[in-house]
């Protein structure tokens, strides 16, 4: 079957992370919540999270990883034409985060930030992809960045063995000969009040209702964006769904058919480090070379909102 992908398009030409040097295990919470190592990894599949320190902004971690992603790209901050970052966890109301990282990366490039919480990094895919094609700009820094142990109830049980702080970015370039980038955006009718938090938090969620649409919306996605593009599960090197719950990603791999070593896991290492989630999981597998030049990677977010979006993507 022959994909509907066609030339002309974008391509992920850098991408790098960070997260924080402070590791807070599994046996670390359970010193002081109702818990334990055994029924978070059960549960979860999380071993570990790093956090930041108190001192560090979201907008700090966004530009250490915007910097690797540059790095690998092979340009300066000068070259970008455009910044945007996915965050829920801004430095402050105003100035946005993208104009802090921009003036921290030395650019004199447009910025804005992007709220769609665990979402927010596909949104940006998305939104930066179609301003490209449209031949607005060419060299787009989008990065996701999320410092959450600023928000969370570290007595909450249901939400604190979640959550980590960290950053992602990727660069994206104009390449008439790549695949155009393809990306399917939609949410839920009701569900904004699933999983909230005012902006200096704490988090609240409805964890059993946030599950199951994380079930139900990772295989529906995947479904819809493999058959309008009739791509077959060989055209795809890998997918990187959110890293949200272990047991999302086994049910999606069980239903739809495909081998789970299909899927980029690293949510062990990390936990839940939202709009960061995706782009430091495929920074780290472009490092591990689980991808290779020319590859197609399908990256798959959903979350609070409740909000979903897929991206078709090439990498250089």
């Amino acid at each position: 079957m022959q994909s509907a992908l066609k030339p002309n398009g974008i391509i992920i030409t850098g991408a790098g992370f960070y997260v924080p040097a402070s590791l807070f295990t599994n046996l670390e919470l359970a010193a002081s919540l109702d818990t334990s190592d055994e029924w978070i990894i059960q549960r979860t599949g999380i071993r570990q999270r790093y956090i930041a320190e108190a001192s560090a902004e979201t907008s700090d971690l966004a530009v250490l990883a915007a910097t690797h992603a540059l790095h690998r790209a092979q340009l300066s901050s000068e070259d970008v034409d455009l910044i945007v970052v996915a965050t829920s966890t801004p430095d402050y109301a105003f100035p946005s985060t993208a104009m802090l990282v921009k003036q921290k990366l030395g650019s004199r490039a447009p910025a804005f930030d992007l709220s769609a919480a665990c979402s927010g990094f596909v949104y940006a895919l998305s939104i930066s992809s179609d301003m490209m094609k449209a031949g607005a700009y060419h060299n787009v820094l989008v990065i996701g960045a999320d410092k959450f142990s600023k928000i969370v109830d570290w007595q909450d049980r249901n939400t604190a063995v979640l959550f980590g702080d960290g950053a992602g970015a990727v660069v994206l370039q104009s390449h008439p000969g790549a695949f155009s980038s393809f990306s399917l955006l939609g949410s839920e009718e009701r569900g904004a009040d699933m999983l909230i938090s005012p902006v200096t938090g704490p988090i609240t969620m409805h964890g059993r209702e946030v599950f199951k649409f994380g079930v139900r919306i990772l295989e529906s996605m995947l479904t819809k964006v493999m058959e309008e593009l009739r791509l077959s599960i060989d055209d795809i090197a890998l997918i990187i769904p959110h890293q949200a719950n272990i047991r999302i990603i086994e049910h999606a791999a069980v239903k739809l058919k495909i081998p789970l070593d299909k899927f980029f896991i690293n949510i062990e290492k990390y936990g839940n480090t939202s709009a960061a989630s995706i782009p430091i999981a495929l920074a780290e597998a472009m490092e591990q070379q689980r991808i290779q030049a020319g590859d197609i990677v399908v990256l798959a977010g959903f979350g609070a909102g409740l909000a979903w979006g897929v991206q078709v993507i090439q990498i250089a």
